[in-house]
């Protein structure tokens, strides 16, 4: 277990508590934290008294911003590899809550990003409000989506998900069941009734019936049309291409907002947007999320966009290559070079 208090477990009745203790960094995951939810988890899954496993996030702003970057951005700079440990650590949780043998409940209350989408839309019950912005934004600061994203994301309806992963764009409630990345709109102000509820109730389903209701109208059903048309193309250019040429407002948004985003990381995004569909389950996907995380660490727009997104903060990112044109498949499929016996191999059972 932790030796700190960033990870708070306890159980009542018959349900175990996770509750992510960061608030003032939103409860961005740190290594130690994974490895104490792996723990709690695999102790739980054993432990008969306990039937249900909910996952919260403490503080008002939301569940969990991501993994920590500024860690990552240290780590970078510094060319270490402590990266690859946590990533390691951290995908192979994820595989472990997508299989998790009991109900896994997760409050994807307010922001939930990056790892905090890793560490929720993997569990069997998912749980949005009108509160929540759930988002794989790593195209902006230089990275490809991780945490197994790129599975939700290529399993998500028609293109919406290849407009998620390459915009970055943050949905709602509705937007995100949608996509598949949850399952039941509960209203905030419920939250703590059905996760006290949960401590003294042997079906889940049942209680979180008691409480759910129809979401607050989304974004992306009435947009279907140009998304499913222009994300279909073959190549990052087309889409925009596309995009550009629709006529639609909102497709020329996206289109202008895809340019402002590392262009290296767009083709890898796409490439591997299209091979976790091909992979079709979760954990070779990880596998495969996994070589491609740990390419990035030397790429050079990993550091400059966590430096211009998150440390100066002037939101400039010098991108490098800074053209499209100038990304070469070669450049793409270095990041999905094998990794001999430093595999990720996620059908681990445990980050121990």
């Amino acid at each position: 277990m932790a030796l700190d208090d960033s990870v708070l477990l306890r159980t009542e009745g018959r349900a175990g508590y996770i509750t992510l203790n960061r608030p003032r960094a939103l409860n961005a995951l740190t290594h130690a934290m994974v490895r104490t939810i792996d723990a709690a988890l695999a102790q739980w899954e054993q432990d008969e008294s306990v039937a249900v496993v909910v996952i919260s996030g403490a503080g008002e702003r939301g569940l969990c911003a991501g993994g920590d970057i500024r860690a990552i951005h240290a780590d970078a700079l510094a060319g270490g590899n402590a990266s690859f440990a946590f990533w390691r650590d951290e995908y192979r949780l994820n595989a472990r809550i997508a299989r998790y043998s009991k109900p896994y409940v997760a409050l994807m209350d307010g922001i939930v990003m990056g790892g905090g989408v890793g560490v929720s839309a993997h569990g069997g019950v998912r749980i949005v409000t009108e509160r929540s912005a759930v988002a794989m934004p790593e195209t902006g600061i230089g990275f490809v989506p991780d945490v197994g994203g790129t599975h939700l994301l290529a399993q998500a309806p028609g293109e919406l998900g290849t407009h998620l992963a390459l915009t970055g764009t943050a949905v709602g409630a509705a937007d995100a069941m949608l996509c598949g990345l949850a399952d039941h709109f509960v209203p905030s102000s419920r939250l703590a009734e059905l996760t006290a509820s949960l401590a003294g109730l042997d079906d889940v389903a049942e209680a979180v019936a008691l409480y759910a209701q129809a979401a607050p109208e989304g974004e992306l059903a009435r947009h279907r049309e140009w998304i499913d048309e222009c994300y279909a193309a073959g190549t990052v250019e087309e889409i925009l291409d596309r995009l550009l040429d629709y006529g639609d407002p909102a497709a020329k948004e996206a289109a202008e907002t895809i340019v402002t985003r590392s262009p290296t990381s767009l083709k890898v995004t796409l490439a591997a947007l299209r091979r976790a569909r091909r992979l079709g389950a979760l954990e070779p996907v990880l596998d495969q999320e996994y070589r491609v995380s740990c390419a990035a660490l030397s790429s050079p727009d990993l550091v400059e966009g966590v430096r211009a997104q998150v440390i100066d903060k002037d939101r400039r990112p010098r991108w490098s290559p800074a053209e499209l044109s100038a990304v070469t498949d070669a450049d793409v499929d270095r990041f999905f070079a094998p990794l001999g016996d430093d595999e990720l191999r996620a059908s681990s059972t445990s980050t121990r």
